[in-house]
């Protein structure tokens, strides 16, 4: 479905400032100091025009009796299953140590390719010192720089090319994908269950009985639309369970391959960390997304908390994100299941619209022209020209004579008086400012 690498290796060997290299943010926390990353970090990147997914995982520390750096362990051994390529990452400058070789007995025992990534070769010097690892038995050495960028160019092209690019079938290329996402238990088989009528998926109380995704076309009340049961548990030997991280990871590729993600909460419990943790998977692949709060039969004094106050709080969770449609449900009930896929039907008709050019720029011109964007040290930004780009999920290019100069505060009033306007319900939409 879609590619995903995975960078492991010892603490503090340089893997968080490769993952910000390759994701072109700063989404992981880099210090001189081991078990920083505790958690996985997830981006996306792109590179000779194909997009894949990295996972920043923690240190991999060996035989460790530590809380954290366990947990960590595990992680790198989920990650190393789940992912389509290994990037190893060693640091020139201390050399092979153990923990390295521990790792580099992980990779032997797995089938995914991976790459040996030689960090923080600044010079010359580091380029010889390089050479000691090949004693692990690798074919070839990555030298870079994660720091200042050298030699992830010739990393990346190899990279790619471990990459298949896969498409959905001609007959299906048509038909909308809506992926059930959600942490475990929170209902997603119970809901696939509910709308198709058929015990398709085992249901129990126990986290992660869905051991793998499971496509259903779904050709009924006039719908016509894959469904992905993206629950995704599945158990590999001699791998720990760390549900959590299975549940992100293995729905990454569900999210990647959908067009509208229906987002379950456990409306017992609330938005948690891992709940939003899977919401900015599905933000940042700018996917559209309906929330569904389920088991809300469960909740018994609905006087204390209602449903527009217990919204309102899960609003105020997703910011800034916040025009996306929340539905209570209930599977034991089937309360409000048909109304989620009239939502998520709607979501993925506001995803695909085509403004036509002419309409937007009658539209935005006439915005702007009301409500300019501000003047800084006496230059006026211009704005002359508005397009719809041709892309996936909806952005548009605002043609300007000084694009650098217009403020974030700015872009965000565009943005919801898009909104305002056309209805972007449920829909991630990205606004550039280009060079008139």
């Amino acid at each position: 479905m879609s590619n995903i690498i995975a960078i492991v290796g010892r603490p503090n060997v340089g893997k968080s400032t490769l993952f910000n290299r390759l994701t072109g943010g700063r989404s992981a926390i880099v210090e001189e100091v081991s078990g920083v990353t505790r958690d996985r970090i997830y981006g996306t990147s792109e590179w000779n025009g194909v997009d894949f997914s990295v996972i920043d995982t923690g240190g991999y520390v060996h035989g460790s009796d530590d809380i954290f750096e366990e947990e960590i362990r595990k992680q790198v051994e989920i990650a190393i299953e789940e992912a389509s390529v290994i990037l190893f990452v060693v640091d020139v400058t201390v050399g092979i140590t153990d923990l390295d070789e521990a790792v580099m007995n992980l990779l032997r025992k797995t089938e995914k390719p991976y790459m040996l990534v030689a960090n923080k070769v600044d010079n010359a010097a580091r380029m010889n010192d390089s050479y000691e690892f090949y004693s692990l038995g690798v074919e070839k050495i990555y030298t870079i720089s994660a720091n200042n960028g050298s030699g992830t160019g010739e990393l990346l092209d190899d990279l790619v090319s471990n990459f298949s690019a896969e498409e959905a079938p001609e007959d299906d290329a048509d038909i909308p994908r809506v992926a059930v996402v959600g942490k475990p238990n929170v209902g997603k088989s119970s809901f696939i269950n509910a709308i198709t009528g058929e015990e398709r998926n085992i249901v129990t109380p126990i986290s992660g009985t869905t051991r793998d995704s499971i496509d259903t076309r779904y050709n009924m009340f006039g719908f016509d639309f894959k469904l992905i049961d993206t629950a995704g548990i599945r158990k590999k030997s001699k791998v720990h369970e760390d549900l959590e991280f299975y549940s992100v990871i293995r729905s990454v590729r569900s999210i990647e391959y959908s067009d509208v993600c229906i987002f379950m909460v456990d409306a017992t419990e609330g938005i948690q960390k891992q709940d939003l943790n899977i919401f900015y998977v599905i933000e940042k692949n700018r996917k559209g997304v309906v929330v569904l709060i389920n088991k809300w039969d469960l909740i018994d004094d609905k006087e204390t908390m209602s449903a527009k106050e217990y919204e309102d709080k899960v609003r105020e969770q997703l910011a800034p994100f916040k025009d996306v449609p929340i539905l209570f449900t209930s599977t034991v009930t089937k309360q409000r299941l048909h109304k989620a896929l009239e939502k998520a039907m709607e979501v993925y008709e506001n995803r695909t619209q085509k403004i036509p050019t002419s309409e937007l720029n009658n539209f935005c011109l006439s915005v702007i022209e009301k409500n300019p964007p501000p003047a800084l040290k006496g230059k006026y930004i211009r704005i002359k020209f508005v397009t719809q780009l041709p892309t996936h999920a909806p952005a548009f290019a605002f043609f300007c004579n000084l694009p650098q100069y217009i403020p974030d505060s700015y872009k965000r009033f565009l943005e919801n008086k898009l909104r305002a306007h056309y209805n972007f319900e449920g829909v991630p939409i990205r606004i550039f400012f280009r060079k008139k």
